[in-house]
């Protein structure tokens, strides 16, 4: 009979310690290899890397104006975002937020880019908020945001829009900006791939049946649009490694600019993170 492991719903940096914590004890091999079957890993990962936070019946406040937009994917779901309003936008931000909480935590951060004369629609994936569903495969997720993408193509020119990915939210941010033409991709601490990331917080791990890819390495090989990646070098969460590697695949105008003694989730009040996003965000036309 196959062991079942429970687990606990943690944000995508936390992983790591349920993997050495629990993981580890449970199937090392005699190689200390972890093995685990495709379907073991999808039950596993599911949750932990969408784990959700759902707010259904919540009352936005922010210090913004902001619109609640309702976004049908398919004929049973349907996606909930936020589009938040500058005084005078010059185009929009789509904002893909990290695995931890939802719209009425990340929203808080959105006049940070409305002061810098930019809109900014922030998605809550199935799941999340007041978004229904769940998300269960990586293929439904990438059609969900290229959905929402063609939505905000019907308001804006593709040179008027800026995607921006946070953690978690990078590959989805990488995948989006490959298969169209925005302005610009910003990636905030990204990892290279989901392998990648596994075996740096477990290296005792077999990852082979990984039914997730999440992999921005091969998407920003198709992405034609400048490319801005910002990462801390002291993250604990997505090794800062995982950036250095990824700039080897960068354009020539493209930029990799690192955060000195910066974490994981405090870009909104790093200096160095806000001084650098307003001169882009000036300068991009």
């Amino acid at each position: 009979m196959k062991k079942k492991v429970g687990t606990k719903k943690l944000p995508f940096g936390c992983i790591y310690l349920f993997i050495s914590l629990i993981l580890l004890p449970c199937f090392s091999n005699a190689q200390n290899k972890i093995s685990l079957s495709t379907e073991d890993w999808k039950s596993l990962l599911t949750d932990q890397l969408f784990p959700g936070k759902k707010a259904d019946s919540v009352i936005f406040q922010f210090d913004v104006p902001f619109e609640e937009k309702f976004i049908n994917v398919n004929y049973r779901t349907v996606l909930h975002g936020l589009l938040f309003k500058a005084k005078k936008a010059k185009g929009v931000i789509f904002y893909l937020h990290g695995s931890n909480n939802a719209l009425d935590t990340w929203g808080k951060i959105a006049p940070i880019y409305t002061a810098n004369e930019y809109n900014v629609f922030m998605l809550d994936y199935r799941g999340y908020g007041k978004s229904q569903g769940k998300v269960t495969d990586e293929d439904s997720l990438y059609q969900d945001i290229q959905i929402v993408y063609d939505s905000l193509r019907e308001t804006y020119s593709e040179n008027q829009i800026i995607v921006l990915g946070q953690s978690m939210g990078t590959a989805l941010a990488s995948y989006v900006a490959a298969k169209n033409n925005p302005n610009l991709l910003i990636l905030q601490a990204p990892y290279y791939n989901l392998k990648d990331w596994t075996n740096d917080v477990a290296p005792e791990l077999d990852t082979t049946n990984i039914p997730y890819s999440f992999d921005n390495a091969y998407f920003l090989k198709k992405v034609k649009c400048p490319v801005i990646i910002f990462h801390g070098n002291k993250d604990t969460a997505v090794y800062y490694g995982s950036s250095v590697k990824l700039s080897k695949l960068l354009k020539a105008a493209d930029q990799f600019i690192t955060l000195q003694d910066e974490s994981h989730n405090d870009f909104s009040k790093n200096e160095a993170y806000l001084s650098s996003i307003k001169l882009i965000l000036e300068r991009n036309k």
